[in-house]
């Protein structure tokens, strides 16, 4: 056993005390800009909060941050939090469009306030994003050209499921947008607060940009193959509302409800499932390989490890 061998097992769990510090600074960072004087705010801001999440753009965005030399967590962390608060806004506003009762394993904040304080919540969580990045300067117009994209996205495929238009050109240019693009922003900006150089930014940006690609891509397979226990959230809507990868293959119609499974049914007996899958494997594969330029590191490693993991969960 040589010296390195040694070390190895030392290091990593130096590595995994720095990643819960991290993360752990990103959660207060979190909680504090939510603690708002209006009760329901502060309530159903701290419910979708609590109930966690994968938390995969801020974790993103602080691997990015320590592969390139980053120390300081409680710096880097608003910035994480406001990533996090983002896409936390867009779901409680999803809930809102989708109906759903369900989020993160728990009931939605639809379901217990309502839609109007839903609304609210979402607007709040996005209001809060704001005073997060308020000292940070640059990045405001990173976040801000995310946050651009995300409504877009969104918007996008309301008109798609409108007008029936939903091909797989338009399902790619769609989830680039909702989704993409807060990853994407989630590593640039992680690389931009190490003062990463022009090479290792633009590497993390399109790192962040093909892992977002892969993670909708898995999330719409999950919306077909999944149950509510184990995804946390409402399954199918994506299916009942003509939207998500099945939309490639059936077009809207009144009543959805009663051929999701015969939807499910014609997705698993042909090739689409495992057509998308592949995809965001190749996705993944570009991504890693885009890390090239960013110095060999424990954390570097986890950021691939981040890479893999969305191909292989299962919420």
């Amino acid at each position: 056993m040589t010296l390195s061998d040694l070390r190895q097992p030392v290091m990593q769990a130096v590595l995994h005390d720095d990643i819960q510090d991290a993360m752990d600074s990103v959660e207060r960072a979190m909680h504090d800009t939510v603690n708002s004087e209006i009760e329901v705010l502060r309530d159903a801001s701290r419910h979708i909060l609590a109930a966690g999440g994968k938390r995969v753009r801020p974790r993103m965005l602080m691997l990015a941050y320590m592969a390139l030399g980053g120390r300081d967590f409680d710096y880097a962390a608003a910035p994480a939090a406001a990533v996090e608060l983002m896409h936390t806004a867009s779901v409680v506003h999803d809930d809102i469009n989708d109906h759903g009762v369900l989020r993160r394993g728990r009931p939605s904040v639809n379901a217990i306030w309502g839609r109007t304080f839903a609304l609210l919540t979402g607007d709040f969580l996005f209001t809060s994003v704001y005073r997060l990045l308020a000292p940070y300067k640059d990045l405001n117009v990173i976040l801000a050209n995310a946050a651009t994209a995300l409504v877009e996205g969104e918007t996008l495929q309301a008109v798609a499921v409108k007008d029936k238009i939903f091909t797989s050109e338009m399902y790619t240019r769609i989830i680039a947008l909702k989704t993409a693009a807060l990853f994407q922003a989630a590593a640039e900006m992680g690389g931009r607060l190490a003062n990463a150089n022009a090479a290792q930014i633009q590497a993390l940006a399109q790192f962040g940009y093909n892992v977002g690609l892969s993670f909708q891509i898995i999330d719409d397979i999950l919306d077909v193959l999944g149950d509510e226990a184990t995804l946390g959230k409402t399954s199918n809507l994506d299916v009942s509302q003509g939207r998500g990868l099945t939309s490639v293959v059936d077009q809207p119609v009144d009543n959805m409800g009663e051929v999701v499974e015969s939807i499910k049914r014609k997705l698993l007996q042909g090739d689409r499932i495992q057509q998308g899958r592949e995809q965001a494997e190749a996705l993944v594969s570009m991504a890693i390989a885009q890390l090239e330029v960013i110095p060999d590191s424990p954390a570097k490693d986890e950021l691939i490890n981040l890479a893999e993991f969305i191909l292989t969960r299962d919420h």
